[in-house]
């Protein structure tokens, strides 16, 4: 049975676009998923990128129109008018309730949705609250979670330098170190996991 460390930062449009097809894919081959938010900004930093306020004009101007072209072709809303959030909150809410074990994909995309679908604050206790409830979780999780998640998170990022991740979403397949980096990127994940 293959495993599946998903890495990926919960301020992540693209993290949003990738949807259900991640888990529809693991369920098809067999596969169990590790869910590992981290800082993606952060990850940026030590590992090349360039955080997007800091990016050039036509970079941003590109993402400006990608981002609604994936988002059409999905079937998905997005918005874009979002400030940057705190993605840590999010982030230990979903380590907490992966350690509770449950309906972890639900949140994730609860939560992915309730910020680029809904443009809701995904740093807000409610926010959370709602989330975990909504995923069938303890809604309490989000205080209880605190610090665990906290150091599970510095370590996920130690984690995904390490493993040679750069950026959200980035999938590795743990057994054969195979990397697939982008929600773009799932359809070979898809074919790589049937020819394993």
């Amino acid at each position: 049975m293959a495993q599946i460390d998903y890495y990926f930062g919960t301020i992540s449009p693209w993290a949003y676009l990738a949807g259900n097809r991640l888990e529809e894919i693991a369920a098809r081959h067999g596969a169990t998923i590790t869910y590992r938010p981290l800082d993606i900004l952060q990850l940026f930093d030590r590992t090349g990128g360039v955080r997007p306020a800091d990016r050039h004009p036509s970079r941003l101007e590109y993402r400006a129109q990608e981002l609604p072209r994936w988002a059409a072709y999905l079937g998905l809303p997005l918005r874009m008018d979002l400030p940057l959030a705190n993605m840590a909150p999010s982030s230990y809410a979903i380590i907490a309730a992966q350690e509770a074990g449950g309906d972890v994909a639900g949140l994730v995309q609860g939560l992915l949705a309730a910020r680029f679908a809904h443009g809701r604050d995904i740093a807000d206790d409610a926010v959370i609250r709602e989330a975990l409830a909504a995923a069938g979780f303890d809604p309490a999780l989000a205080d209880r979670g605190l610090f665990v998640g906290a150091e599970t998170y510095g370590r996920n990022l130690e984690r995904a330098v390490a493993a040679g991740v750069f950026g959200s979403p980035f999938y590795i397949v743990t057994d054969s170190d195979q990397r697939f980096f982008g929600q773009d990127r799932l359809d070979f994940l898809d074919r790589y996991l049937a020819a394993a």
